[in-house]
């Protein structure tokens, strides 16, 4: 621990000259130091990576150029050298890799990401959200979180998000967490109802966290879901953070209704105006009683959203905000990453889930540690199939391969932990088999014809454990 402190102590001042160096000559300067960073990253990430970032730091008309010389005007100088050293070398270099190692220690999947409730409080009842239904009555106090980011740091997780509820009912908490572990990055979703100018004064004193702000597109569409004045609020609390230099993005829930609007020319360009640097998307899920299916996004909307966030992400195309889908990005990460693969869930009653969108467990913070959740049955059987599907545009358990999340639920005996209306599996994957049959084959045509990367994937398959037991 005092060797991690001292290291962050060091990073923190290195880190101040380099910012005056970049100052220099920005766009050169930078590029060299990304060239040189390769020595220390090479043994972690591919070394091509840092080649084509660098060359497009040095081309002026590369969005991303334009994107990194952005983050340097606009963020905090003093937030964003904390938010570097805590992402750079906590999350990115260190992070991942000590969770290598702890996988092949343990012999189970390891987060590099940890989703938690601080609460199901929430001063809205947005339609669709299993939140809303919950009411005030669950919290996971200081201690309980403080435990999580304790042991997930020992496996190697120095990443945590925070949803809810509405994280910043907590917002105390929250903060408290962020110094106490200035080696860990964190990220709130919120409905920003509750930032203020403290608030942001806040976020730049510890430095290490982010927001996500929900935005569902126009203002008619955002506040038939959220609430007469939601769209309002948000804009304001945007301005805020713009002004006080404080690093945030968007959480976009698109659907059948308004994926038109949301991956818009429009819509981006006034995200862009109002200081957002990323874009967190997420397909549609039908949980719950309320559930409505007809917002999943047809298969030609999926295929819209695949080439868009390519278009989008591409240095000559693209515009400066980095956007990513956790359903059409399944190909850079190597399909599903639930389960502790790359990340999972605990809600406000301590469940351990294995993704925020299935509400199943066997496992709680009350009575299990991280560890043996991992090593339990459920997340056991999600290590044992991932990949649940070999195109990698069909990842998901439930949403693409739901008879893959009904035989793992019926055969670890894994509980709903549906706060109000327990969902049984059956009734749950039922409403995903119609989109599932129809979107395979157009996935299937669409990963035939499209060139794909190879990222470091750690498959159960892949180990010499996994081997044998293909074998036999």
């Amino acid at each position: 621990m005092i060797k991690d402190k001292i290291q962050f102590a060091s990073a923190n001042l290195l880190l101040g000259g380099l910012l005056k160096y970049i100052d220099k000559n920005p766009r050169k300067n930078l590029a060299k130091l990304i060239t040189k960073s390769k020595k220390i990253g090479k043994k972690v990430f591919p070394e091509d990576n840092f080649n084509k970032i660098s060359a497009a730091v040095l081309d002026e008309k590369n969005v991303w150029s334009g994107f990194a010389l952005n983050m340097l005007n606009d963020i905090d100088r003093e937030n964003l050298k904390k938010m570097f050293i805590s992402f750079g070398l906590g999350a990115g270099y260190k992070g991942t890799k000590t969770a290598r190692e702890s996988r092949d220690k343990y012999g189970c999947n390891i987060p590099w990401i940890i989703l938690m409730d601080p609460t199901s409080a929430c001063n809205k009842r947005c339609k669709g959200c299993w939140s809303a239904e919950y009411g005030h009555k669950l919290n996971l106090s200081y201690d309980e979180m403080n435990s999580i980011v304790n042991q997930g740091v020992e496996l190697g997780t120095h990443l945590y998000m925070f949803t809810g509820g509405e994280p910043l009912v907590k917002k105390n908490d929250v903060l408290r967490l962020c110094r106490e572990h200035k080696d860990c990055t964190f990220l709130a979703y919120t409905n920003s109802t509750l930032v203020d100018q403290k608030f942001c004064e806040d976020m730049k004193e510890v430095g290490n966290l982010s927001l996500a702000i929900s935005i569902e597109g126009t203002e008619e569409s955002n506040d038939a879901r959220r609430g007469e004045g939601s769209y309002q609020e948000a804009m304001k609390a945007m301005d805020l953070l713009k002004k006080n230099g404080c690093l945030f993005g968007i959480s976009v829930c698109y659907t059948s209704k308004n994926i038109d609007f949301v991956t818009s020319d429009e819509f981006i360009d006034l995200m862009l105006s109002k200081g957002v640097k990323f874009g967190l998307y997420f397909n549609y899920m039908p949980l719950g009683s309320g559930a409505v299916t007809d917002l999943i996004p047809s298969p030609e909307q999926r295929i819209h959203m695949y080439k868009w966030l390519r278009k989008m992400r591409n240095g000559t195309t693209g515009k400066p905000m980095f956007v990513m889908d956790f359903q059409d990005d399944g190909e850079y990460c190597g399909g599903c990453i639930a389960g502790g693969r790359r990340y999972f869930h605990i809600n406000s009653a301590g469940d351990i889930e294995p993704c925020v969108f299935i509400h199943y467990s066997d496992s709680n913070i009350r009575t299990h540690t991280l560890l043996e959740a991992l090593k339990n049955p459920l997340f056991t059987a999600f290590y044992h199939n991932q990949p649940f599907n070999d195109n990698h545009l069909r990842p998901c358990p439930m949403l693409e391969n739901p008879q893959c999340l009904r035989k793992i639920v019926k055969e670890t005996g894994a509980k709903s932990t549906d706060l109000v209306n327990q969902e049984d599996v059956e009734t749950l994957c039922s409403k995903c088999d119609k989109f599932a049959a129809e979107w395979q084959p157009k996935a299937d045509e669409l990963w035939a014809n499209t060139k794909h990367p190879t990222p470091k994937t750690q498959y159960y398959r892949e180990t010499a454990e996994g081997k044998k037991s293909l074998d036999k």
